[in-house]
């Protein structure tokens, strides 16, 4: 196996075309590939693991003389795949993701202690959405400590986390912060260390209770119509119509296989991401028929099995929450929808209303939503304003000035 950079970098080009990705990502390679071979002619030119190390740690741009974003992506991208085609011998193009999910620790103990955090989530097979959610808040509470010079989780006490808690209310909203202690909480009780739980609870932070926005009845109409013209691509119109029709969560949207679909029965059936139960739910025609346009027509050519995949290379499932908003936001705007932050969490909200104000009975719509409780299902009756001025009685006569 040829592994100077010249060698491996053409086979990786090669592999980029083969799999159908875009010139200009491909050009970005190229030129990634050209800096790498420079830095490497200097060192012999054979391609090794620590050297792909080395240059990858060179993020700051000649030009400005300050960290550049882009360079540490694409550099440390080229990377990964040179170091996945020396160990294994084939070129991996999985998707990389800008971020990597907020900052980390960097002491060992620190670092540690978060692996194991995260192994113990994924022992519990708890949805990917909520284990990202809860190591980012156990990270950026790891991180806060090392800031305050502290790399023992022992030498850190309650005031820690109401200081941590504190730090994050000029960047979240006050509505917001009860989600984060909730994400929070299960960490701190992993530690065993009952006093950080004792001390989250002393925060006092309150879930808000606002009433859920709905859609119009127009602005639905408008964006179901454009969902049926050639002017939405199948796979976002599919996306929209899952979200308006059966008020899916965005992680089962993109976890949809295509086993899942009874063409026949015009019904989809999956095992919920959140809550592990089984729903499902019944397709109209209109969605039918533009899932149908996309399996057929538009879908890429790949051997993933998920429904709904990445429109450019590599073709693989769409990859977050963020990446179904912007379908939808995108499909909003095309139907003419403006004014409206658009998103699945609006259109489960909207699909539970709708149902409630054509009298299903409250049990039938926490079943076709998968919630976990009936319970859950309370929350819609705050949209219902016919039935909650039922709920209002009249003032006596004699009260009346």
């Amino acid at each position: 196996m040829d592994t100077t950079v010249t060698g491996i970098g053409s086979v990786v080009v090669a592999e980029l075309r083969a799999a159908g990705y875009m010139e200009s990502t491909i050009g970005q390679y190229e030129k990634s590939i050209k800096a790498l071979a420079c830095f490497a002619a200097e060192r012999g030119g054979v391609y090794t693991p620590a050297l792909g190390a080395a240059f990858a740690s060179m993020t700051i741009s000649p030009r400005t003389g300050r960290f550049s974003a882009q360079r540490s992506f694409d550099y440390s991208r080229l990377v990964g795949v040179f170091d996945a085609y020396v160990l294994t011998g084939r070129v991996g193009l999985a998707c990389r993701k800008r971020g990597g999910g907020g900052p980390r620790p960097v002491s060992r103990e620190f670092i540690a202690l978060a692996a194991a955090w995260d192994a113990d989530m994924a022992g519990r097979d708890l949805a990917l959405a909520t284990r990202d959610a809860y190591g980012r808040v156990c990270r950026a509470y790891l991180v806060f400590l090392e800031a305050r010079g502290i790399a023992c989780l022992g030498d850190a006490d309650g005031s820690s986390v109401l200081g941590f808690l504190d730090s994050l209310t000029g960047t979240w909203a006050t509505s917001s912060l009860f989600w984060v202690v909730s994400n929070f909480r299960p960490f701190l009780k992993f530690t065993g260390r009952n006093d950080l739980v004792d001390a989250a609870g002393l925060a006092r932070v309150r879930r808000s209770h606002a009433i859920l926005p709905v859609l119009p009845d127009e602005v639905e109409r408008l964006v179901v119509h454009a969902c049926a013209t050639p002017a939405i691509a199948a796979r976002d119109a599919a996306i929209t119509l899952l979200a308006v029709t059966t008020g899916l969560r965005a992680c089962d949207i993109i976890n949809l296989r295509l086993a899942d679909i009874d063409w026949r029965a015009r019904t989809a059936s999956i095992v919920q991401q959140e809550t592990h139960n089984p729903l499902t739910v019944p397709l109209t025609d209109l969605l039918v028929g533009r899932l149908a346009d996309y399996v057929l027509d538009q879908r890429p050519d790949s051997p993933d099995d998920h429904v709904f995949l990445r429109c450019v290379a590599p073709h693989t499932r769409l990859s977050d929450h963020a990446s179904i908003h912007r379908v939808i936001a995108t499909v909003f705007g095309k139907a003419g929808v403006t004014g409206v932050r658009a998103g699945t969490r609006l259109l489960r909200h909207n699909a539970a209303s709708r149902l409630l104000r054509a009298a299903v009975p409250l049990p039938t719509i926490s079943a076709v939503l998968g919630h976990a409780s009936p319970e859950s299902t309370d929350l819609y009756l705050s949209v219902d304003e016919e039935r909650l001025l039922d709920c209002v009685l009249d003032i006596p006569a004699g009260t009346r000035s």
